[in-house]
């Protein structure tokens, strides 16, 4: 082998290692998948997907991503050339190709691109793609310990009778310049308010508070994450007192705990909003009993599913 095609075949093994795609019916190296910009997912936002992880080489709640992003391109009319057991294949396989045994795989329909000189939505070809990263945390192990720093934004969330919430989509501009203004008051990360002031989510998670030892968080106007929906599945399953209901702005701020949750991150606990220190400035304790039962169902065979390398 000379030293140009060495040179190649260790440029292709790191490429492969840090992440593999599928699109157009074909694997590749992530870097090299692209989206056209007149594609209408680029032009418009007219885009769902969903995450899922794989934790130890095993997929968490797999199932759970499928039927939320099937349901997601439902919601927006849109279908691809792939059922749910060729999805779920795809997947397997960008995984597979990685050797990653924790990954951030995600899953994605754009609308694609109608014929030249033609605005038809009906006329576009969706366009899926797929792919597998290594694992990406919203907020690493290290500041987990000690807690996130969140600000409540001053602007309201995306009203969800203009964009559904429960299509996970890509219109983030309300949540991005609000993260502008968290970090301007030294936090971490933000939080929306409702138009009639409660509380909603933040960029990419649900937002939790424990309040008089019930756990609450907010019924509508949120995307219905995997996260979220595992976290009332522990409390239930462990006699934690949980509700799912409107959460006043004025409740959460004097709540005794708060965390967030995400595929990309588990529960996260956050220790200090709008200023505010919670209890004594450290991880609450319902928060980290939660957390660390989160963690353990990534051991349970009910809840993952086990990826094949092949080895």
């Amino acid at each position: 082998m000379s030293i140009d095609e060495a040179v190649r075949a260790a440029s292709a093994r790191t490429l492969i290692a840090t992440g593999v795609g599928f699109a157009d019916g074909d694997y590749k190296p992530v870097e090299q998948i692209n989206v056209s910009v007149l594609d209408y997912g680029f032009t418009r936002s007219d885009v769902t997907y969903d995450v899922v992880h794989v934790w130890d080489g095993r997929f968490f709640r797999l199932e759970h991503h499928l039927d939320r992003f099937l349901a997601s391109m439902a919601g927006l009319r849109m279908s691809i050339p792939h059922d749910r057991d060729a999805i779920r294949s795809i997947l397997m396989e960008c995984v597979r190709r990685t050797g990653l045994r924790e990954a951030y795989v995600a899953m994605l329909c754009t609308r694609g691109r109608p014929p030249a000189g033609v605005r038809d939505l009906r006329q576009c070809r969706n366009r899926f793609v797929a792919y597998a990263l290594p694992f990406i945390w919203i907020a690493s192990p290290e500041k987990q310990q000690s807690g996130l720093a969140a600000a409540i934004a001053s602007r309201p969330r995306i009203a969800p009778q203009s964009v559904d919430p429960t299509i996970k989509n890509y219109h983030w501009l309300d949540m991005e310049r609000s993260l502008f203004e968290a970090y301007d008051a030294g936090a971490d990360t933000v939080i929306l308010p409702s138009l009639d002031g409660t509380v909603t989510e933040g960029p990419g998670f649900n937002a939790f508070a424990v309040v008089n030892g019930t756990v609450v968080t907010p019924d509508s106007g949120v995307l219905e994450g995997i996260t979220r929906q595992t976290v009332i599945d522990i409390c239930g399953r462990n006699g934690i007192p949980v509700e799912v209901r409107p959460v006043p702005l004025a409740e959460f701020r004097d709540a005794d705990e708060i965390f967030l949750t995400s595929t990309a991150g588990g529960v996260m606990p956050v220790t200090r909003l709008d200023g505010r220190i919670l209890g004594n400035g450290a991880p609450g304790a319902m928060t980290m009993r939660i957390r660390d039962l989160y963690w353990t169902w990534h051991r349970e065979e009910a809840e993952t599913t086990p990826v094949d390398y092949g080895c």
